[in-house]
């Protein structure tokens, strides 16, 4: 069973970009299984990595105890918005929960551009923090309103490319691990 820790860079309630994780995580094949880390963190202090914080601790442990990372991000003044990147850094200090572990970079928006520069922000990122960073297929997920029905599930035209999109992952996990 492959277990993914899921970071998902909105906070919003009806974030598009948690429901394109939740749609990713229904075409996931059974025994991989969708841990959703919690991004609400207390800002990054280098004071404090002595003694971290409760909620710190835990998501580090969660992102050590999974099999690989998906980033589900939308985007924000053309890069990743700032609870994911807090979150990031939290992950990576004292020591990097992050190394070795493989990774994939998702992004809904309802524009046209599909969160391509916060999805390459996110990549050198990634690779600097010793991640196996899935290249192909990438998935920007644009127009996101108008692929998902009122339920948020994705509409029947666009399953396909997310469930080759869950697969592919999947297989490059089990390549690394």
């Amino acid at each position: 069973m492959a277990k993914i820790a899921v970071f998902v860079g909105s906070l919003r309630k009806d974030s598009l970009n948690k429901k394109l994780a939740q749609n990713l995580e229904s075409f996931a094949p059974d025994g991989v299984k969708f841990e959703y880390v919690n991004l609400e963190q207390p800002l990054f202090n280098g004071d404090v990595e002595a003694d971290l914080p409760k909620s710190v601790r835990a998501m580090k442990a969660m992102v050590e105890g999974a099999d690989a990372v998906l980033f589900v991000t939308p985007e924000y003044n053309r890069s990743i918005p700032g609870v994911l990147k807090n979150a990031i850094d939290w992950s990576t200090r004292p020591n990097n929960s992050f190394i070795g572990k493989p990774v994939a970079i998702a992004g809904a928006t309802n524009g046209a551009l599909g969160t391509a520069v916060a999805q390459s922000n996110l990549r050198h990122i990634v690779s600097h923090l010793g991640m196996y960073l899935m290249g192909q297929p990438e998935l920007y997920f644009n127009f996101a309103s108008q692929k998902l029905d009122e339920r948020g599930v994705v509409t029947d035209e666009n399953r396909e490319k997310l469930n080759s999109y869950i697969d592919h992952f999947v297989e490059h996990i089990n390549k690394l691990t």
